[in-house]
């Protein structure tokens, strides 16, 4: 994709954003940690907000947008890829429609990040902190749908164990990002205890980079797959009826050994089935 390989996008977006936290709490720090007005009375520790309303919300604008741009992309082209085969398949209707939520999730979640960045917390406190929910929630939703897909697709390709990895991730990362932001909403009611608050929602950021970065696995098997792609639902029909089991028929990893010695063409060649996944 534009000279990338595609495992290389979900690391863009993270170090995007960890650039831009680094580079704001770095500058926050050489200034002296200063207290700025939108800090309650007692607090001294700043928000990422708190720092992204001053003259550095440019940096706050522009790593958001591309990091959450990018991670977008990352959803699309993962759907592009099953459907293309460089990927496992999705073998129903409901793991595409669970693939279709993750990423408009997802897209609502990056609306809700470039909005309160764009909205400040001092001009707009109000509207900053829906965006912040906004985006906080959308990209847990986001996470809840791909986990649910992954989870569908790892019972169909057992012999894929990238696919449980994946899967086990997101499920901590959502069961985490969930503890986590109901104690950062209720520590940020408390005046007294904003600063805990604070380092929570620095976190939670940290948190979301790794959530970001480890999308990078879920393309792995795309590296392999240029000219050895999964054979679709149709075609293992075709080739003997081994597709998924939906009525207590064989599995795609029960199929496995079929698929190893039936090549498949893919760019007018025959070639073997990848493994490496």
């Amino acid at each position: 994709m534009f000279g990338l390989s595609y495992w290389l996008l979900p690391l863009i977006a993270a170090a995007c954003w960890l650039g831009t936290l680094l580079g704001m709490l770095g500058t926050w720090i050489a200034r002296g940690s200063p207290r700025y007005v939108s800090m309650e009375p007692g607090q001294t520790i700043a928000y990422i907000s708190d720092i992204g309303a001053t003259n550095l919300q440019p940096l706050f604008i522009a790593g958001s947008a591309v990091s959450v741009v990018v991670f977008d992309v990352c959803f699309v082209s993962e759907r592009w890829l099953r459907h293309k085969g460089r990927l496992a398949h999705n073998t129903s209707i409901t793991q595409k429609i669970l693939s279709g939520f993750a990423c408009a999730f997802a897209i609502i979640g990056a609306v809700g990040l470039i909005l309160l960045t764009i909205l400040d917390t001092v001009d707009h406190p109000r509207a900053h902190d829906i965006c912040l929910g906004v985006f906080i929630i959308g990209y847990i939703i986001s996470a809840i749908f791909a986990c649910a897909e992954y989870q569908r697709l790892g019972i169909h390709f057992r012999q894929h164990r990238i696919l449980r990895a994946s899967f086990w991730i997101k499920l901590t990362f959502i069961f985490i990002e969930i503890a986590l932001a109901i104690a950062f909403v209720a520590l940020g009611r408390n005046a007294s205890k904003r600063n805990t608050a604070a380092i929570l929602e620095w976190v939670i950021s940290l948190i979301y980079i790794i959530y970001q970065a480890h999308y990078s696995m879920d393309f792995f098997p795309a590296i392999h797959s240029k000219d050895h792609r999964f054979p679709s639902v149709e075609e293992m029909i075709e080739n003997g009826g081994n597709g998924p089991s939906y009525s207590g028929g064989p599995t795609f990893s029960e199929s496995a050994s079929y698929a190893s010695e039936n090549p498949i063409r893919a760019n007018g060649q025959t070639v073997e089935p990848s493994r490496n996944f």
